[in-house]
Protein backbone atom coordinates (compact mmCIF):
# COMPACT_ATOMS: atom_id res chain seq x y z
CA UNK A 1 0.00 0.00 0.00
CA UNK A 2 3.02 2.10 0.33
CA UNK A 3 4.44 2.10 -2.38
CA UNK A 4 1.29 2.06 -4.24
CA UNK A 5 0.87 5.68 -2.67
CA UNK A 6 4.48 6.88 -3.49
CA UNK A 7 3.07 5.93 -7.15
CA UNK A 8 0.24 7.57 -6.74
CA UNK A 9 1.97 10.56 -5.50
CA UNK A 10 4.77 10.13 -8.18
CA UNK A 11 1.95 9.90 -10.80
CA UNK A 12 0.06 13.17 -9.44
CA UNK A 13 4.02 15.05 -9.68
CA UNK A 14 4.26 14.32 -13.05
CA UNK A 15 0.67 15.57 -14.24
CA UNK A 16 1.48 18.86 -12.90
CA UNK A 17 0.74 21.81 -15.74
CA UNK A 18 4.20 23.08 -17.24
CA UNK A 19 3.88 26.53 -18.57
CA UNK A 20 5.61 26.70 -22.18
CA UNK A 21 8.89 29.11 -22.29
CA UNK A 22 7.75 32.40 -24.03
CA UNK A 23 9.22 33.32 -27.24
CA UNK A 24 11.36 36.79 -27.92
CA UNK A 25 12.88 38.13 -30.78
CA UNK A 26 11.92 38.15 -34.07
CA UNK A 27 11.97 34.97 -36.37
CA UNK A 28 13.56 35.14 -39.82
CA UNK A 29 11.10 35.54 -42.09
CA UNK A 30 9.73 38.45 -39.29
CA UNK A 31 13.13 40.51 -39.97
CA UNK A 32 12.92 40.02 -43.65
CA UNK A 33 9.08 41.56 -44.26
CA UNK A 34 10.28 44.36 -41.98
CA UNK A 35 13.09 44.90 -44.11
CA UNK A 36 11.00 44.53 -46.85
CA UNK A 37 8.27 46.77 -45.32
CA UNK A 38 11.53 49.86 -44.25
CA UNK A 39 12.48 49.67 -47.69
CA UNK A 40 9.69 50.04 -49.41
CA UNK A 41 8.84 52.80 -47.38
CA UNK A 42 12.58 54.65 -47.62
CA UNK A 43 12.07 54.17 -51.28
CA UNK A 44 9.06 55.87 -51.59
CA UNK A 45 10.48 58.86 -48.78
CA UNK A 46 12.86 59.46 -51.82
CA UNK A 47 10.71 59.08 -54.86
CA UNK A 48 8.82 61.77 -53.37
CA UNK A 49 11.57 64.06 -52.19
CA UNK A 50 13.33 63.76 -55.95
CA UNK A 51 9.49 64.21 -57.27
CA UNK A 52 9.49 67.35 -55.38
CA UNK A 53 12.78 68.52 -56.11
CA UNK A 54 12.20 68.32 -60.13
CA UNK A 55 8.79 69.81 -59.60
CA UNK A 56 10.40 72.70 -57.49
CA UNK A 57 12.73 73.18 -60.37
CA UNK A 58 10.41 72.88 -63.43
CA UNK A 59 8.70 75.85 -61.60
CA UNK A 60 11.26 77.97 -60.84
CA UNK A 61 12.03 77.79 -64.63
CA UNK A 62 8.24 78.66 -65.83
CA UNK A 63 8.67 81.65 -63.59
CA UNK A 64 11.81 82.77 -65.16
CA UNK A 65 10.42 81.87 -68.19
CA UNK A 66 7.60 84.08 -67.92
CA UNK A 67 9.35 86.97 -66.95
CA UNK A 68 12.16 86.65 -69.45
CA UNK A 69 9.13 86.24 -72.08
CA UNK A 70 7.65 89.39 -70.86
CA UNK A 71 10.47 91.91 -71.21
CA UNK A 72 11.16 90.41 -74.53
CA UNK A 73 7.71 91.12 -75.87
CA UNK A 74 8.02 94.31 -74.25
CA UNK A 75 11.31 95.46 -76.46
CA UNK A 76 8.89 93.88 -79.72
CA UNK A 77 5.71 95.98 -78.90
CA UNK A 78 8.32 98.80 -77.76
CA UNK A 79 8.94 99.52 -81.70
CA UNK A 80 7.11 100.46 -84.85
CA UNK A 81 4.23 98.96 -86.68
CA UNK A 82 6.05 99.34 -89.76
CA UNK A 83 9.61 101.11 -91.20
CA UNK A 84 8.76 104.58 -92.76
CA UNK A 85 9.63 103.85 -95.91
CA UNK A 86 7.18 100.69 -95.85
CA UNK A 87 3.89 99.75 -96.23
CA UNK A 88 1.38 98.10 -93.37
CA UNK A 89 0.52 95.08 -95.93
CA UNK A 90 4.35 94.03 -96.87
CA UNK A 91 3.91 90.63 -96.92
CA UNK A 92 8.06 89.96 -95.97
CA UNK A 93 9.36 90.27 -92.65
CA UNK A 94 12.76 91.13 -92.16
CA UNK A 95 15.43 93.22 -91.16
CA UNK A 96 17.13 95.88 -93.54
CA UNK A 97 20.92 94.54 -93.79
CA UNK A 98 21.99 97.86 -92.15
CA UNK A 99 19.96 96.88 -89.18
CA UNK A 100 21.44 92.96 -89.36
CA UNK A 101 25.26 94.28 -89.56
CA UNK A 102 26.21 94.51 -86.09
CA UNK A 103 24.89 90.80 -85.01
CA UNK A 104 22.15 91.88 -82.33
CA UNK A 105 18.66 93.25 -82.05
CA UNK A 106 20.25 96.52 -81.14
CA UNK A 107 18.86 98.54 -84.56
CA UNK A 108 15.81 96.48 -84.83
CA UNK A 109 12.90 99.58 -85.03
CA UNK A 110 9.73 98.11 -86.09
CA UNK A 111 7.17 94.65 -85.20
CA UNK A 112 8.86 93.46 -88.49
CA UNK A 113 12.30 93.23 -88.17
CA UNK A 114 11.92 90.73 -85.19
CA UNK A 115 9.74 88.22 -86.95
CA UNK A 116 12.27 84.36 -87.04
CA UNK A 117 14.11 85.60 -84.16
CA UNK A 118 16.24 82.52 -82.47
CA UNK A 119 18.52 82.87 -80.17
CA UNK A 120 20.53 80.37 -78.08
CA UNK A 121 21.12 81.10 -75.28
CA UNK A 122 18.79 84.07 -74.63
CA UNK A 123 20.49 87.46 -75.07
CA UNK A 124 19.31 90.93 -74.69
CA UNK A 125 19.32 93.77 -77.14
CA UNK A 126 22.71 94.25 -77.47
CA UNK A 127 23.97 90.55 -77.84
CA UNK A 128 24.73 90.35 -74.12
CA UNK A 129 24.16 86.96 -72.45
CA UNK A 130 20.78 87.23 -69.92
CA UNK A 131 21.97 87.24 -66.58
CA UNK A 132 25.27 88.75 -67.11
CA UNK A 133 24.41 92.50 -69.00
CA UNK A 134 23.89 96.08 -67.25
CA UNK A 135 21.09 96.64 -69.86
CA UNK A 136 23.00 99.51 -71.54
CA UNK A 137 25.46 96.79 -74.38
CA UNK A 138 27.72 96.28 -71.09
CA UNK A 139 28.31 93.30 -68.77
CA UNK A 140 27.82 93.95 -65.06
CA UNK A 141 29.85 92.89 -61.88
CA UNK A 142 30.78 89.26 -62.21
CA UNK A 143 29.67 88.75 -58.35
CA UNK A 144 26.00 89.90 -59.84
CA UNK A 145 25.76 87.41 -62.69
CA UNK A 146 23.33 84.12 -62.83
CA UNK A 147 24.55 81.27 -62.22
CA UNK A 148 27.14 80.33 -65.18
CA UNK A 149 25.57 77.76 -67.62
CA UNK A 150 22.13 78.09 -66.37
CA UNK A 151 20.96 79.50 -69.50
CA UNK A 152 22.74 77.64 -71.80
CA UNK A 153 19.61 75.54 -73.12
CA UNK A 154 17.12 77.83 -73.22
CA UNK A 155 16.23 79.61 -76.31
CA UNK A 156 14.58 82.48 -77.31
CA UNK A 157 11.97 82.54 -79.90
CA UNK A 158 9.97 85.33 -82.18
CA UNK A 159 7.40 84.78 -85.03
CA UNK A 160 5.46 88.06 -86.16
CA UNK A 161 2.03 87.71 -88.82
CA UNK A 162 -0.72 88.56 -89.70
CA UNK A 163 -3.67 87.61 -87.79
CA UNK A 164 -7.29 87.28 -89.22
CA UNK A 165 -9.48 89.96 -88.75
CA UNK A 166 -12.35 87.45 -88.02
CA UNK A 167 -10.42 85.22 -85.29
CA UNK A 168 -7.37 86.77 -84.07
CA UNK A 169 -6.14 83.69 -83.04
CA UNK A 170 -5.33 82.34 -86.13
CA UNK A 171 -2.48 83.38 -88.35
CA UNK A 172 -2.72 84.15 -91.91
CA UNK A 173 -0.61 82.09 -94.36
CA UNK A 174 1.25 83.10 -97.77
CA UNK A 175 0.43 86.58 -99.10
CA UNK A 176 -2.36 86.61 -97.00
CA UNK A 177 -2.72 89.99 -95.20
CA UNK A 178 -4.70 92.08 -92.48
CA UNK A 179 -5.14 95.58 -90.28
CA UNK A 180 -3.54 93.29 -87.46
CA UNK A 181 -0.64 91.36 -86.81
CA UNK A 182 0.09 88.97 -84.43
CA UNK A 183 3.78 88.62 -82.36
CA UNK A 184 4.46 85.37 -80.70
CA UNK A 185 7.02 85.32 -78.29
CA UNK A 186 8.41 81.54 -76.91
CA UNK A 187 10.46 80.49 -74.31
CA UNK A 188 11.94 77.05 -75.14
CA UNK A 189 14.27 74.69 -72.61
CA UNK A 190 15.92 71.67 -74.55
CA UNK A 191 15.80 69.27 -72.02
CA UNK A 192 19.27 66.33 -73.23
CA UNK A 193 16.09 63.36 -72.51
CA UNK A 194 12.92 64.92 -73.21
CA UNK A 195 13.98 67.22 -75.91
CA UNK A 196 12.52 71.19 -76.76
CA UNK A 197 9.87 72.01 -73.67
CA UNK A 198 8.14 75.14 -73.94
CA UNK A 199 8.30 77.10 -70.50
CA UNK A 200 6.47 80.14 -71.86
CA UNK A 201 4.77 81.27 -74.93
CA UNK A 202 2.79 85.08 -74.99
CA UNK A 203 0.47 86.00 -77.78
CA UNK A 204 -0.13 89.64 -78.76
CA UNK A 205 -2.13 91.31 -81.18
CA UNK A 206 -1.49 94.62 -82.67
CA UNK A 207 -3.72 97.10 -84.94
CA UNK A 208 -2.94 99.38 -87.53
CA UNK A 209 -4.29 102.19 -87.46
CA UNK A 210 -4.55 104.61 -90.39
CA UNK A 211 -3.74 108.31 -89.94
CA UNK A 212 -6.40 110.52 -90.42
CA UNK A 213 -5.29 113.40 -93.41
Amino acid sequence: MVGLGRKTHRAGCSGHHVAPRRRTGFSLTEALVSLTITAVAGAAIVFSVNSNLQLTDHTQRRVIAQGMARQLMDEVLGTRYMALDSTPYQTVFTPSSWELETGTRERFDDIDDYHGTLSEPPVDEYGILLGTGNGEGGQRNPAFWAPIGYLSRWQQQITVSYASSLDLNQSLSGNQTSDFRAVEVRIVYNDSERGPIELAKIRRIVSYVPSVP
